[in-house]
């Protein structure tokens, strides 16, 4: 390949997307936190004064969705007209319905009395009786796509360094703001990072960077510019990847008073790319916040990068990308697919069978094995759902690196 740049970028948790994802997902860890085996599929918007909230729920429990949206509205720092949202004040409509049947017939099976049939049910899960009479719990996929997972060897949580640096930069306005550091900072605000690579694919300097915070009104200019050079670009960017020629874009149109649902209507989903890789890797376009672990948009791209990261970790590819396709209904991929773009360090065919060997991608294994019944959705939501290796998420564990070096 020849030199290129890669450009990705980020927002905080105050961006009106992001408000939207949080608010999505916190009414997602409301209702798994009582009913781990809650369908729910919850999308928001956000515009001046107002939240919408609509979607489909079926549970044994009942939620208080408004207290809950409040709740998140105010974690996020929106106490106040001014910043562009007031907790205590927005109006907030929900309109939230139960899952369809015709979904639900499609998720949730019961138990058969020949072995290797299956019969739907009305709600709870899919039962299969094996030839030697043993029952196996088994979910069916709660809608088709194409899910993408995807590592590199570039940073040590195997995440480009674009998206990497771009979602530590939007991370350290949040920290700022809220431990009050620097208390002129509003809670919307987007950060972007370009990364110049060379002909064998190693980045080799950042070519320009792009920070653009909400603030008080009145802030001083060059007061904002070097504060948020000092504090947060170069607090979180080594300075080896900086040179003469990196550009330093912090806030370009020189105000940025108004801002959150009062400067821009905000929806569930709508940052898919920031979730992710930044662009580097592929998207199937399915959003992840508001869906539970039967929605294989979410779990599935969870699965691909718990196994695209093992891969890398183990040594054997440089970066890999693995795809799943589902289809409505049915428990297992149709495909899964592998592509280490010519880094591997054995033979792909041999790859390919120690990773249906090693893993299982059917939807009840997936949910097992990375936890996904369990509330944290709602850390998720904000500054990318992978390489936070802080956070506790199945996902991005490194747990089977000695399993697939053992198949070798």
């Amino acid at each position: 390949m020849s030199e290129c740049l890669v450009t990705s970028e980020s927002v905080t948790e105050g961006h009106p997307d992001k408000l939207c994802d949080q608010i999505s997902d916190g009414i997602l860890d409301a209702y798994l936190k009582e009913d781990p085996d809650a369908r729910v599929a919850i999308e928001t918007m956000a515009s001046k004064d107002i939240i919408m909230i609509a979607g489909e729920v079926t549970s044994e429990v009942e939620v208080d969705v408004i207290e809950t949206a409040r709740k998140v509205i105010k974690s996020i720092g929106y106490c106040d007209e001014k910043m562009g949202l007031d907790d205590k004040k927005c109006l907030i409509l929900t309109n939230i319905n139960q899952q369809s049947g015709d979904i639900a017939r499609g998720v949730d099976w019961q138990e058969t009395e020949q072995p290797g049939l299956w019969v739907p049910s009305s709600r709870g899960c899919r039962w299969k009786r094996t030839g030697n009479n043993k029952v196996i719990k088994e979910l069916g996929a709660g809608d088709q796509g194409i899910m993408y997972g995807y590592a590199c060897d570039e940073t040590p949580n195997f995440m480009p360094m674009s998206i990497d640096l771009a979602s530590k930069l939007a991370m350290k306005l949040g920290q700022l703001r809220k431990t009050n550091q620097v208390d002129w900072l509003y809670p919307d605000g987007k950060t972007q990072v370009t990364i110049r690579y060379d002909e064998k694919g190693q980045p080799q300097e950042i070519n320009s960077v792009v920070v653009s915070v909400q603030h008080r009104n009145g802030v001083d200019n060059e007061e904002l510019y070097e504060t948020i050079l000092k504090e947060v670009i170069f607090s979180v960017i080594d300075i080896k990847w900086i040179t003469s020629r990196t550009k330093f874009h912090i806030n370009p149109t020189g105000r940025f008073v108004i801002g959150g649902p009062m400067a821009d209507t905000g929806l569930t989903g709508r940052k898919i790319m920031v979730d992710t890789y930044g662009g580097v890797g592929k998207h199937g376009g399915g959003a992840f916040s508001g869906k539970d672990p039967t929605k294989v948009d979410r779990t599935a791209a969870y699965m691909a990068r718990y196994v695209a990261k093992n891969i890398v970790a183990a040594g054997l590819a440089q970066r890999c990308e693995l795809s799943l396709a589902y289809a409505i209904g049915l428990p297992e991929p149709e495909a899964v697919c592998v592509n280490t773009f010519g880094t591997e360090r054995i033979d792909i065919e041999c790859l390919e069978r120690m990773i249906m060997k090693c893993f299982s991608f059917s939807v009840s294994d997936m949910i097992a094995t990375l936890q996904l019944n369990r509330p944290q959705y709602l850390k998720t939501a904000a500054y990318g759902h992978f390489g936070r290796e802080d956070q506790g998420f199945g996902w991005e564990k490194t747990d089977q690196v000695e399993l697939l070096l053992g198949e070798i």
